[in-house]
């Protein structure tokens, strides 16, 4: 049993070791940014799915993410958040068309599920102060599919099950771990990714910014200020971004990958009007829901008469016995 221990702890270290290295010469040709697009960034990366899999999973998740969601039925900023979308995939290295849709949510918080079905909230929308946050967070998500983070992530989970199968026979607490594992994911814990994932889609998501034509330091002043609602623990902030935890580390890095990373620009985009329309016409709909949903509050409830016997009708007013 010994034996078999050591084989399948031997075998997932040689493995490992070769995706380290291999990670590494990706990072590298990640850099190239004039290559956006081009470049191959998942090449050294496990995944057991292939593209047309991946879609077709992600089209499955979306159908039941969008069971449980309300779509915000609003053409013009439908085509406005999509029209952003695109723009932004176009200016990355994904390989998936990407369908893009608004979710009728205050939660601050955008989500890519794979193979390209991607939602915003409104919140998020809201929340933004420029038009450069707000595509800072939906480049971030690109990033993720365009790495495939999702798949990748299940398909490491399920090789290292498998490269641990002797120890799936064992008693006790290893044996009993090891089943467990085995048992990998739900569907959104698929969006939950490590800190490998994180920084490599906040490097890439960076890069998509710049090239797209914004500032890429709106990444940064919305990391600080999701940072500085987390430490007032407003609940917002804290909760949407609880897959995508926001650290002192990660502000950093990113800043350090801009000025060294990041060739300058004289000018960049920072906003724009139309954004200012979008978001005022989104305080128009809550104001106009807010002021249904009081009137419905107001509105006096009308009760149906029961139906009384001709007795008891009789016994109280007469009035009833007459009609």
């Amino acid at each position: 049993m010994r034996t078999k221990l050591s084989i399948g702890l031997l075998l997932v270290s040689i493995i490992t070791h070769l995706w380290v290295s291999a990670t590494g010469l990706a990072a590298k040709k990640h850099s190239d940014i004039e290559a956006i697009g081009t470049r191959n960034i998942n090449g050294s990366q496990m995944n057991f799915y292939s593209v047309e899999r991946e879609m077709a999973l992600g089209r499955e998740l979306a159908e039941e993410l969008e069971s449980s969601r309300r779509i915000l039925d609003d053409p013009e900023i439908a085509e406005y958040i999509n029209r952003l979308g695109q723009n932004l995939v176009r200016s990355s290295d994904a390989k998936v068309p990407f369908v893009i849709k608004v979710i009728d949510s205050e939660e601050i918080n955008a989500m890519a599920l794979p193979g390209g079905f991607f939602y915003v909230n409104t919140g998020l929308i809201r929340a933004a102060s420029e038009e450069a946050e707000l595509a800072g967070v939906l480049a971030h998500e690109i990033a993720h599919v365009a790495a495939r983070h999702s798949t990748e992530q299940v398909s490491k989970s399920r090789f290292f099950s498998f490269a641990s199968l002797p120890l799936i026979f064992l008693g006790g607490p290893a044996g009993y771990t090891i089943r467990q594992a085995a048992g990998l994911m739900l569907p959104l814990q698929m969006l939950r990714f490590n800190r490998r994932a994180e920084r490599e889609a906040d490097f890439l998501g960076l890069q998509y910014l710049h090239k797209a034509g914004y500032d890429p330091t709106a990444s940064v002043s919305f990391f600080e200020k999701v940072k500085s609602q987390e430490n007032r623990k407003s609940g917002f902030f804290a909760r949407a971004f609880s897959t995508h935890p926001v650290t002192e580390n990660r502000i950093r890095k990113a800043q350090q990958q801009i000025e060294q990373s990041l060739p300058s620009r004289e000018e960049y985009a920072l906003s724009s009007s139309e954004f200012e329309r979008i978001k005022a016409r989104l305080e128009v709909l809550e104001n106009a829901r807010k002021r249904e949903a009081e009137t419905e509050e107001e509105r006096p409830m009308l009760q149906r008469r029961t139906a009384n016997t001709g007795e008891d009708q009789d016994s109280e007013t007469g009035e009833d016995a007459e009609l």
